[in-house]
């Protein structure tokens, strides 16, 4: 498979535009997310980067479940330590990681906090989390990123996570298919889907990103959505596992952490 190496390297080109921001940055800084600053979305990405080489090599230790609270637990334990000690910590975390995953047979089937996944998958998700938490970051720095087309494994991943969002809220998935039309950065379409869908989702691949990782409302987005279904899905789209995410108001307001 050699799309997984280019994976990783997608993974790791990640991790290093995120410490881009970091660097020389105010960590104490609020974000979006209520009640996090910086250095909490940096110790958020470590502790489960730890998580995930967990979930590799002692799959029967990893938590059965993670809920909100659970998760704001962790990041408040970790405001014990210095700035320097969550870099450092984030930093070993992810090197960890990235040299674990690169052992991997990307087929190789990994347990985690939702369904199990793939190599493959779970690295694409670490992506995800980075670039998701990354923009958390950028936005309390009032940062506008260049967006790349790496965005792709978010996007991919958003559209494979439709039925996770409504198994997670009670709610069987639909049956009608969704098609999906996006235009990546550099103007090239990506699509997934059924081909003459009645329902549709299109508009710029960075809207979609933002939409599925709830760090952007409906409302703020340059989407079209047309028919039931696909609106329905836009209400409960979440790429990251766990319980449903509450995403934020129109206009970037504060409502709540996701992912």
């Amino acid at each position: 498979m050699d799309f997984y190496p280019a994976l990783l390297t997608d993974l790791r080109a990640e991790t290093a535009d995120l410490e881009s921001l970091l660097d020389g940055a105010d960590w104490e800084l609020p974000t979006p997310a209520q009640g996090w600053s910086v250095r909490d979305q940096v110790s958020h990405l470590a502790w489960f980067d730890e998580a995930a080489v967990r979930a590799v090599t002692d799959p029967g230790s990893l938590r059965a479940g993670v809920t909100e609270t659970f998760v704001d637990d962790l990041v408040a334990e970790a405001r014990s330590l210095s700035v320097a000690e969550v870099h450092a910590w984030f930093r070993a975390a992810r090197a960890r990681m990235l040299d674990l995953f690169a052992t991997l047979d990307p087929r190789q089937r990994v347990p985690w906090y939702g369904p199990p996944m793939s190599a493959a998958s779970f690295a694409t998700a670490r992506l995800m989390e980075t670039w998701a938490h990354g923009q958390d970051v950028a936005d309390a720095l009032a940062v506008v990123r260049t967006p790349t087309a790496r965005l792709r494994h978010v996007a991919t991943l958003g559209v494979r996570a439709m039925p996770y969002g409504f198994a997670v809220r009670g709610r069987p998935a639909p049956a009608d298919p969704v098609r999906v039309e996006l235009t990546m950065p550099d103007g090239t379409p990506w699509t997934a889907g059924a081909p003459g869908a009645a329902d549709v989702v299109r508009g710029p691949m960075l809207d979609f990103c933002l939409l599925v990782t709830q760090r952007r409302h409906l409302h703020d987005l340059r989407l079209e959505v047309q028919g039931e279904t696909a609106r329905a899905w836009t209400e409960v789209a979440q790429a990251f596992a766990g319980p449903p995410g509450k995403g934020r108001d129109p206009s970037g307001a504060i409502q709540g952490n996701s992912g």
